[in-house]
């Protein structure tokens, strides 16, 4: 009976809550490395306003316009369809990787496939172009 509880004993010598310990004291330095930058800028940098710096600044240029004009919403469309077709386009590199590996057994499945995968982006191209999607005027 005592050889049992001993055994016992030495198995549960700490909490299960210490085996957080570690992950409570990454995110405190976290917290105190990503808000400490903000707290001391805000009392280490100098307080001088003027007109001058209150201004626009565009690249060097003095603005023409107002801030809040308006946009013609085909750039937000352009710019949505090149961040899909360009994440879509991520995949392509790994597949080639593997494809060009020696012990790649199903190369057929894989070529089809990726034929597959470049239709589908080929026809998303074509229904954007016909759209008008992709003109800028």
């Amino acid at each position: 009976m005592s050889i049992t509880l001993l055994i016992l004993q030495t198995q549960t010598i700490g909490k299960p809550i210490t085996a957080y310990l570690p992950v409570l004291i990454f995110f405190v330095f976290a917290v105190i490395f990503a808000v400490m930058p903000i707290i001391l800028s805000r009392f280490l940098r100098p307080m001088i306003y003027s007109k001058a710096k209150m201004r626009p600044y565009e690249c060097g240029i003095d603005p023409e316009t107002e801030a809040h004009d308006q946009f013609t919403v085909r750039y937000y469309i352009i710019a949505m369809l090149f961040l899909i077709f360009d994440v879509e386009t991520i995949f392509l590199l790994p597949w080639a990787i593997i494809f060009m590996g020696e012990d790649f057994s199903f190369t057929k499945f894989a070529l089809l496939e990726m034929f597959v995968f470049l239709g589908i982006l080929i026809v998303g191209y074509y229904y954007a172009w016909r759209k008008g999607a992709l003109d800028w005027a």
